[in-house]
């Protein structure tokens, strides 16, 4: 049985083995141990805290294995990113430039330094074991995540985004960052990937050009990289765009990777999944069903097929194991998706 629920202080080994299978260009989960506590406490304060707007919260869920008590997944939410530590983006817009003398249009793009996605949600870290992919658990550690926002939309932006790794090699060399180091930074990709992820950001403003970049100067190569994922990450993507998140022009800063952007109330999985009671009895069917709690601190979701819902009541039939692993009773609230 694969089950969702916060990540605890005891996870850390399985977090520092996922931080290391990620690799380069994984951001949010650097390989360095007092981060990764860093980030177990902020998660584990963030589902503890009573919260009525959107803040300085991060919530870390993990994918447990509970025949091996193995965890074998993550996925994360950020509650409202560059409050405290600025979150930059290029934005690629277009110069259209006319010369009626000559009678010639031409349409240039470029590069724009911002930070426009300050206060939103970011959904952020999601990552399979590679054994587990097979399935749907990579689709539930998703989605799982928009049920939790659905239950507790007070915690989140309406603007919701997530950042999608760009294109680099198996060394970490990303054609977009290396022509930026030639002529500006000096620092390799992977050096400048895990300054970000460990919070340092202050090389960006210190070193990073602040005026549009024309993309016609960049090398063939980075030009050909902007807005396109790593093919790690291309799986994540379309299931992203299968909730209904759109590229809006807006790329990393360091492998022009593109961040997708959706309104809360629009993501699918918010909008189609339904609230109703529990009723614990044998159930089973052809269906099966994303499930989870309306419990924050002890929030668990599952994917299972051993329930039935009835529209005329608005009831929601668990078998009984499947409601003891998600913490149901009779009467209890739940939220699910049919898939």
């Amino acid at each position: 049985m694969l089950l969702i629920r916060p990540i605890v202080a005891s996870d850390f080994s399985a977090l520092k083995q996922i931080a290391v299978e990620s690799g380069h260009g994984f951001t949010s989960l650097p390989n360095n141990d007092e981060l990764l506590l860093g980030k177990i406490e902020k998660a584990e304060a963030s589902f503890s805290a009573d919260v009525s707007a959107p803040g300085n919260q991060s919530y870390l869920f993990v994918l447990e294995d509970t025949e091996t008590n193995q965890v074998v997944g993550i996925a994360g939410i950020e509650a409202a990113v560059g409050m405290s530590v600025p979150l930059h983006h290029y934005h690629l817009g277009t110069i259209k430039n006319h010369s009626p003398s000559l009678d010639v249009n031409k349409s240039i793009q470029t590069l724009t330094f911002c930070n426009d996605y300050t206060g939103a949600t970011e959904v952020c870290t999601l990552f399979v074991r590679e054994k587990y992919r097979k399935g749907n658990a990579g689709q539930l550690m998703s989605r799982v995540r928009f049920l939790f926002m659905a239950n507790h939309p007070e915690r989140f932006s309406n603007t919701v985004i997530a950042e999608m790794r760009g294109v680099s090699d198996a060394q970490g060399r990303s054609p977009f960052w290396a022509w930026l180091e030639e002529h500006f930074f000096g620092i390799d990709f992977p050096t400048a990937d895990y300054l970000v992820g460990i919070g340092d950001k202050t090389f960006i403003s210190e070193l990073m050009p602040k005026h549009p970049i024309y993309v016609s100067l960049l090398s063939q190569d980075a030009q050909a990289v902007i807005g396109q994922v790593h093919n790690k990450t291309a799986p994540a993507l379309r299931l992203l765009e299968k909730e209904g998140f759109q590229f809006r022009g807006y790329v990393d800063l360091f492998d022009a990777g593109p961040t997708v952007e959706i309104s809360l109330n629009n993501i699918r999985s918010v909008s189609q999944s339904k609230s109703c009671k529990v009723k614990i009895a044998e159930a089973s069917g052809e269906q099966s069903f994303f499930i989870c709690n309306d419990l924050v601190k002890d929030f668990r979701a599952m994917s299972t097929a051993q329930a039935s819902y009835d529209i005329d009541s608005n009831t929601l039939t668990l078998s009984p194991n499947i409601a003891t692993a998600l913490l149901l009773k009779t009467g209890d609230n739940v939220r699910f998706l049919c898939l």
